[in-house]
């Protein structure tokens, strides 16, 4: 378990690339390859339902054949976020500093009787963010919150093609099925502690702080970008008037 102290300090170690300068005349800065020790996994709520949209959309068709097991089109994937249940279901996101959605994840709970006790997790994350394990950081988040919500045990259906899948369920510790072009896991968990649920607390209050601050530092850089366009305009305006 991550202590508290651990998660401010990481906080503080990743906060600090946010008040950088982007460069001017240069586009979008690349993402680092290494992830830091704390990655911010804020739960996403109603509101960001268009993002969520927005990030399934711009991944390429492969992605979005291992993601939904099939080739789905523009208009399943807005059916997708229209009808995601945030009341029922728990979805987690990780933004980066210019507050584009670059991994989400979606827990789903069972809505049968029966199996009130499971839940299904989904997972996608964007070209450039791939390779600083993501995927596995938003399994450990989501497997945290499923077993504090009473939930016993974890299913992730993935096509057997789909290995970065299926190794996060493995590492993890679940018991992986195949069945032809399909395979299944499934992840026995142990029941909520008080630490598991102060971890969670915890964790989501860092990353609400987090989200808050990189749409504080985000809001400072597009006003002092407008600003400094507005300059180069009077002064090539003064350049190009008669004397």
């Amino acid at each position: 378990m991550v202590e508290t102290i651990d998660l401010v300090k990481a906080s503080i170690e990743a906060g600090k690339g946010l008040l950088r300068p982007p460069l001017e005349g240069a586009g979008p800065p690349p993402e680092s390859r290494a992830a830091p020790v704390l990655v911010p996994i804020r739960s996403l709520g109603v509101n960001h339902r268009d993002r969520i949209a927005h990030h399934l959309m711009s991944l390429e068709p492969r992605d979005r054949y291992l993601r939904f097991g099939f080739a789905a089109t523009d208009e399943q994937i807005q059916r997708y976020a229209d009808t995601l249940n945030f009341e029922r279901d728990e979805i987690f996101g990780i933004y980066n500093r210019r507050l584009e959605l670059i991994a989400m994840a979606h827990l789903a709970f069972s809505v049968d009787p029966d199996l009130s006790s499971c839940a299904e997790f989904g997972v996608s994350v964007s070209k450039s963010a791939r390779g600083r394990g993501y995927g596995a950081r938003l399994f450990d988040r989501a497997a945290m919150h499923a077993r504090n919500e009473g939930v016993s045990r974890m299913f992730i259906h993935a096509l057997s093609e789909n290995t970065a899948m299926l190794k996060i369920a493995r590492n993890a510790g679940a018991t992986v099925e195949r069945d032809g072009h399909e395979s299944e896991a499934h992840l026995q968990l142990s029941p909520a502690t008080f630490d598991s649920r102060w971890s969670e607390m915890v964790a989501e209050q860092m990353a609400q702080t987090d989200y808050r601050i990189k749409v504080q530092v985000k809001q400072f850089w597009d006003f002092l970008a407008e600003v400094q366009s507005l300059r180069r305009e009077v002064q090539d305006a003064q350049r190009g008037s008669p004397n």
